[in-house]
Parts: C-alpha cells; sequence; structure tokens
C-alpha cells in the first residue's frame, strides 16, 4: 500500500497540489492556475494532469486524495454545493467520481478553511493541544474547531463558521445573507472598505502616499504599513476589526474553552497589530474564565496550510474509512 497522499488546495484563482503524508510532510508539489472560466470539468482534468505529473516525479501513487474547497460541500458524496467565488458556484458537482477513477483510490472533501484547521493541528502543534479554535482573517473570515484532537467538521463539514457568528445583532449585511456577522466587520474586505472611505475624506496621509491616493491599490497589508507608518486613524481601523474578532473569540472560549486560539489568514500577517488588541479584548471581557489560560497566538503555517490539510484530510479518512472502503 503506498504511504503517500494527494493534497488539493482549490482557490479562486490557483489550484496547491502536493504528496506527501502526516509522518514526512510534503514530497512535491506544484501550483497551477484555475482558470476557472473554463469550468469545472476542465478545471479538474487540469487538477488530474497535475497530479499525474506529481506521481511521475516521486515514482508513486496516493492511496487517497483530499480537496479543500472554498464553500459548502456533500462530504458523503464527494459532491460540491456552493463554491461561491467559483463561476457557477459549482453547485452539484462530482469532484470525487472522475478523479477516484482516474487514479484508482477514493477522493475526500473538506472544506479549505478546516483543511487550514486541521493542517495547523497535525503539523504545527502535533500533541502541542487538545482544543482549538482557528480564525482565517482573509478575504473573509473562516475557521475551525478541535475538540478532543479531532477536527470537528458536523453533517456538511460546516461546523466551526466562526466568521459566521453574529456579533451586531442589525449591523452591516454579510455576504451570507444575514446582518452583523463577524466576516461583514472584521475581514480583509471590511478594514478595505473603511479605509477607503477614509481616503477618500484625506483622513490617511500616510495611505495616500502608500497608493497614490488611488482606492484600487489599498488593501490590508498597505492599511497595516500605513497604520505603523503614523496614520492613526488606519491603527484604529485595525484596533476595531480586533475589537469585534476578540469578542468573537470570547464566544467560542466560553462555548469550548480551548487552550489555544489560534489566529491565521492574509490580514494576520499585520502581526502584533491585530493580535495585541484581541488578546487584550479577551483579557478584558472574558469573565467566566482566567485568560491567561489561554494562549492567543499566530498561525505557524504558511501558504503550505491548504496542501498539508488536505494531505491530512485524506491519511486520517482513509485510515480510518480502510483500504476496502
Amino acid at each position: 500500500m503506498s504511504n503517500l497522499y494527494a493534497g488539493i488546495d482549490l482557490g479562486g484563482t490557483k489550484v496547491a497540489c502536493a504528496l506527501g503524508s502526516i509522518r514526512d510532510g510534503i514530497a512535491a508539489q506544484v501550483t497551477i492556475p484555475t482558470n476557472s472560466w473554463e469550468g469545472s470539468q476542465r478545471v479538474l482534468e487540469r487538477i488530474g494532469d497535475a497530479v499525474e505529473g506529481l506521481i511521475d516525479e516521486v515514482g508513486q501513487r496516493p492511496a487517497a486524495l483530499a480537496m479543500g474547497v472554498p464553500g459548502l460541500s456533500d462530504l458523503d458524496r464527494g459532491v460540491t454545493l456552493l463554491l461561491p467565488n467559483l463561476p457557477q458556484k459549482w453547485a452539484g458537482v462530482d469532484v470525487r467520481g472522475p478523479l477516484s477513477s482516474r487514479f484508482g483510490c477514493p477522493l475526500f472533501l473538506i472544506n479549505d478553511v478546516r483543511s487550514a484547521t486541521l493542517a495547523e493541528l497535525t503539523f504545527a502543534r502535533k500533541e502541542e493541544v487538545d482544543t482549538m479554535a482557528f480564525f482565517a482573517v482573509g478575504t473573509g473570515i473562516g475557521g475551525g474547531v478541535v475538540i478532543g484532537g479531532e477536527l470537528r467538521l458536523g453533517p456538511l463539514g460546516q461546523a466551526g463558521e466562526l466568521g459566521h457568528q453574529i456579533i451586531i445583532p442589525d449591523g452591516p449585511l454579510c455576504g451570507c445573507g444575514n446582518r452583523g456577522c463577524l466576516e461583514a466587520l472584521a475581514s480583509g474586505t471590511a478594514i478595505i472598505a473603511e479605509a477607503v472611505r477614509m481616503l477618500i475624506g484625506g483622513e490617511c496621509p500616510r495611505l495616500h502616499q502608500l497608493t497614490g491616493g488611488d482606492p484600487a491599490k489599498v488593501d490590508a497589508g498597505a492599511v497595516a504599513e500605513a497604520a505603523r507608518g503614523g496614520d492613526e486613524s488606519m491603527r484604529l481601523i485595525y484596533e476595531r476589526a480586533a475589537y469585534f474578532i476578540g469578542i468573537a473569540a470570547c464566544n467560542v472560549i466560553v462555548t469550548i474553552h480551548p487552550e489555544l486560539v489560534v489566529i491565521g489568514g492574509g490580514v494576520a500577517r499585520a502581526g502584533d497589530l491585530l493580535l495585541e488588541p484581541i488578546r487584550r479584548t479577551v483579557g478584558e471581557r472574558l469573565k467566566m474564565m482566567p485568560p491567561e489560560g489561554i494562549r492567543i497566538e499566530p498561525s505557524k503555517l504558511g501558504g503550505e496550510a491548504g496542501m498539508l490539510g488536505a494531505i491530512a484530510r485524506a491519511e486520517r479518512a482513509f485510515l480510518s474509512a480502510g483500504p476496502g472502503s
């Protein structure tokens, strides 16, 4: 039996593929453009071609595959239900059928942020934690929850949607259709929108200098750089986002009492600009248990988290189900 597993991280602009294992990490990897406009079937064909190239490189076929996808899937059937950032939303796309047939092994699906959570648990934290919450703060806000050393998926694989906690009941409209979700208040998109408003209003000279006054050039990284460069208004944007994330973290902490809360995603590259106000908010607002017993730390993984999580998903699911399943 092969001791390698294929991990695929499907994104809106690129697909990262790898062969590896929990014990040895990544043996080979490749990244290809998604070219999502070609349609789901063509994307799956090119993913298959990429995995074939990795097989040729290492000289070994995988025992199983897993794919992290940006949205909702039927995990039992291996079918995507809603990937909101891809054309046609990939509604009812059979991912398992063509790839399992091509490689003669099972394929398992997982949400992309749950995959990153699993990677953090398996490769970065190992035996370090029993219960953990993971917030991925990027364009949106995703999450994952580990309880008793196991990633909690739930019946649709959607357990741990921490970004869709309702923080302000009558708050701004969220992409999910609800109001006042954490994602609508503290995501990279929310940070950028507020920064652009202030840029147009002439309230952030350093950001104006960094972007030439062009709203299209404003991203979360530029906002963070402007905050560090003296724009008090930009620092307050991060302070506000961190406050809402801290409130959300408190909600999760009093629910599952994790020993660790991990903050990942592109916005988390701001470092202590985001992390310190989150820690301060938890320290001030958490009353039912001692906050000093709960660590709030940045993710230890970078761009390989999606692939690593998918490898872990493939290996764990395959060994749990048995090779004959």
